[in-house]
């Protein structure tokens, strides 16, 4: 075949390509921005402290996140309405404000920790002082959410999720024996223990993490908003075949890729931190700076500009999924869409995350050991969670025709099941 036979057939793929990039969003979104430098240090630490023995919880929670994240995602879509104002409608409204206000204290520890390794990161490629780039990257990431609109901005988070190939790139710098990681993944070799237990609820809390459930049911609300002739699915039924198809897709796809990355993140450390005795590593810039004298400066550079990205894609949702759950209990106007002046409460939720976080960086409590620990926090609150998520769209007086169909109802509660399961677990061993 001909050099001139094979142009259009490429230029036919790359357009197939672009334009499965352009109709996904939420989903691909909430999915990147689940590995969030905390995400990057809890799953550097089942790497280097499992090895290839731990790749298989990031293969098991993708059928797991990707159920629980389409039901979010529909449950908005058909409501239009956000996560918090649906578990209201169903549920007392007292029990619905402490479990946002769970989901806050979670998402401040997050945020918190985020921030320190964005710092660090930032610290360890360019030198400089971390608290000074941790409160740069704070106040950039406000101000983007608080002065350009929605609309605009979501084009900007969608492009930040090219930040995750950096770990990719990483693979390519280092040997790796793919026998050992086939049975690693089928067929891990781990002794059952406590130890491994927190590492598992901690893999699974920040693989199935609560702010990505309110963040995505958001989402679907403001892209309904922002197409004139579109509405809830309980209003426009009509909508429903290709709207439900469409949000399948941009799940599989985004949560795919998530965990495609997170399956990286843990081969990467697993074949050269835990090789290398490492074992120990409790934050994403403490792992960058272990490979380095191991895979070399370019697995220390991608590494590092890695957390950075995916620390500003996921900044933005954290606090955005606090102030999407206040408002919706409370009834507030809501919504990155709003000017300031039209939402001030909600923005000011948002300014409070940040402002919480940051505090953290000078309160005595250890960055190191709260990155990790935010990954089992969200872990133990997600049960909670998604009870309530599977609550409201198993309610067939609240959603109608529009309950989940039974295998994705069947997938969600298993979901539930065993992250319920795994916390247990971990806290009687």
């Amino acid at each position: 075949m001909s050099e001139t036979d094979e142009t259009p057939r490429e230029s036919g793929f790359l357009k197939q390509i672009k334009r499965l990039f352009l109709h996904l969003g939420p989903g691909l979104i909430t999915g990147a921005a689940d590995d969030d430098p905390s995400g990057i240090a809890t799953y550097s630490q089942a790497g280097a402290q499992f090895g290839v023995n731990m790749l298989w919880s990031v293969v098991i929670t993708y059928p797991l996140m990707t159920a629980i994240q389409t039901i979010c995602a529909r449950i908005g879509r058909v409501t239009g309405k956000g996560l918090g104002a649906n578990m209201a409608a169903i549920m007392p409204r007292w029990l619905v404000t402490i479990l946002v206000m769970l989901l806050f204290v979670a998402n401040v520890v997050n945020i918190g920790a985020d921030l320190a390794a964005m710092g660090a990161a930032a610290r360890l490629v360019v030198g400089g002082n971390e608290v000074f780039y941790a409160i740069a990257f704070a106040i950039l990431s406000l101000i983007a959410q608080v002065w350009i609109p929605y609309d605009s901005y979501v084009h900007v988070l969608k492009w930040l999720t090219m930040a995750l190939f950096a770990y990719v790139g990483v693979l390519f710098t280092v040997h790796i024996d793919w026998l050992a990681v086939a049975e690693g993944t089928v067929w891990p070799k781990l002794v059952w223990n406590r130890d491994a237990f927190t590492v598992i609820v901690a893999v699974f809390g920040t693989t199935i993490s609560p702010y990505l459930f309110f963040w995505q049911t958001a989402e679907e609300v403001e892209d309904t908003d922002l197409k004139a002739n579109d509405g809830p699915l309980l209003a426009f039924p009509d909508e429903a075949p290709a709207e439900l198809d469409r949000i399948a897709t941009d799940n599989y796809v985004g949560m795919g890729y998530s965990n495609l990355i997170a399956f990286f993140i843990v081969l990467t450390t697993a074949v050269t931190l835990n090789k290398a005795g490492i074992t120990d590593i409790q934050t994403s810039a403490q792992a960058a700076e272990a490979l380095r004298p191991i895979a070399g400066e370019f697995a220390f550079l991608l590494f590092s500009l890695g957390i950075l990205g995916t620390g500003l894609l996921a900044l933005p949702v954290l606090t955005g999924s606090s102030a999407y759950a206040i408002g919706d209990v409370l009834g507030w106007k809501i919504g990155l869409e709003q000017t300031l002046s039209n939402a001030k409460a909600f923005y000011a939720v948002i300014g409070l995350g940040y402002g919480l976080g940051l505090l953290m960086l000078v309160l005595p409590i250890d960055p190191i050991k709260a990155l990790f620990w935010s990954a089992v926090l969200n872990g133990v609150i997600a049960v909670p969670l998604m009870v309530a998520i599977m609550l409201v769209v198993s309610n067939r007086a609240h959603l109608g025709k529009f309950v989940a169909p039974p295998v994705l109802a069947a997938f969600g509660w298993l979901a539930t099941a065993v992250m319920a399961a795994a916390a247990i677990s971990m806290l009687v061993l």
